[in-house]
């Protein structure tokens, strides 16, 4: 049984059991929604190697994390990113790897990801029309992520579920598609609010944000959704629905805030500990883990003394220019 100091519990009674690592925020598409169009990239210099994010995993571990996703930009096109896979699958205490994906890589490399223990994917799909989707994506090849799609279920993954940004005069004419898209292949699909992070010059968002309850809305004139209380252990409400039994997916930072409940960190791929999607509170583990090479003690009091800085919640409004900076890409998914 785990001592009291061997779990991160922050000052709202609030566990952390569960964190996204971002192993890189280049990405092989420009989705409007996540980046501008020009953007500078973290110099490879500052990444943390994959050996550092794997001593920080297991450090994660040992504190009663048993769940990872692996994010990006776009994760699988992180050099020898494999091994990592297998580095982190293979750590005691661990019960789940998941990975969040735009599907591109996937081809190449599902099988390797399910041998090295991956459990569960979250693939990124906004528009199942090739115009539409190139322009969401400003150089997306929409055959690519279905391609993707087909090799993740030959593979054999415990879960596959369709992750789609709605907005307004862009995709949202698509809702009810993307749910028989996912429908037919058995898939869970989960519709996200645009989040404002960073600054991007492709829409206004308040203009395009399409709420969770329009989503909803859109779908009660076709489906019948009821409420379940089923729970991946991330920020998704979900619902049944019942003419074809799929699991439909809501994560609504705006119109139902999540922050009550919020289990989670992030790790940047420059080593930032993020404690709060919508805020800056952070710690530097490159800087701890640098300093302090090979001292896993030093590295697992930084991260018991980040809890005491774990904020509330975030206060996104969509009226006004983000107070944060980095995009969606820096910020890990």
């Amino acid at each position: 049984m785990r001592q009291e100091s061997d779990i991160l519990v922050d000052n709202f009674g609030r566990t952390v059991n569960y964190v996204r690592i971002s192993v890189t925020d280049r990405c092989d598409f420009r989705c409007v929604y996540c980046m501008d169009e020009e953007m500078q990239f973290v110099p490879r210099a500052k990444l943390l190697s994959l050996e550092e994010i794997a001593i920080i995993a297991e450090a994660f571990t040992e504190l009663g994390v048993g769940k990872i996703r692996i994010t990006g930009g776009e994760p699988l096109i992180r050099r020898n990113i494999a091994k990592l896979f297998r580095d982190i699958g293979e750590l005691d205490g661990l019960e789940e790897l998941l990975l969040t994906t735009n599907g591109s890589q996937l081809p190449k490399l599902a099988g390797e990801l399910k041998d090295a223990g991956v459990k569960r994917i979250n693939i990124s799909l906004d528009s199942l029309d090739p115009d539409k989707f190139r322009r969401l994506t400003r150089v997306g090849e929409l055959g690519k992520v279905l391609a993707g799609i087909d090799a993740a279920e030959a593979a054999g993954f415990e879960k596959i579920k369709i992750n789609s940004v709605i907005l307004k005069n862009r995709n949202d004419d698509e809702i009810l598609d993307l749910v028989g898209f996912a429908s037919a292949r058995g898939m869970d699909i989960s519709f996200i609010e645009e989040m404002p992070l960073g600054v991007i010059g492709d829409h206004d968002r308040e203009e395009a944000y399409y709420s969770s309850d329009e989503i909803r809305a859109d779908l009660e004139q076709r489906y019948s959704l009821l409420p379940t209380t089923e729970s991946t252990g991330g920020p998704s409400r979900y619902y049944r629905i019942v003419e074809t039994g799929t699991r439909v997916g809501f994560i609504s930072p705006h119109s139902h805030n999540f922050c009550d409940s919020c289990n989670r960190v992030r790790l940047t791929c420059e080593g930032r500990l993020l404690l709060c999607l919508g805020q800056e509170h952070s710690v530097d583990l490159r800087q701890v883990i640098r300093t302090h090479p090979g001292d896993k003690d030093k590295l697992k009091q930084a991260l018991r003394a980040s809890m005491d800085i774990k904020p509330k919640g975030h206060d996104f409004d969509l009226s006004v220019k983000p107070v944060i900076f980095r995009h969606m890409n820096m910020t890990g998914g």
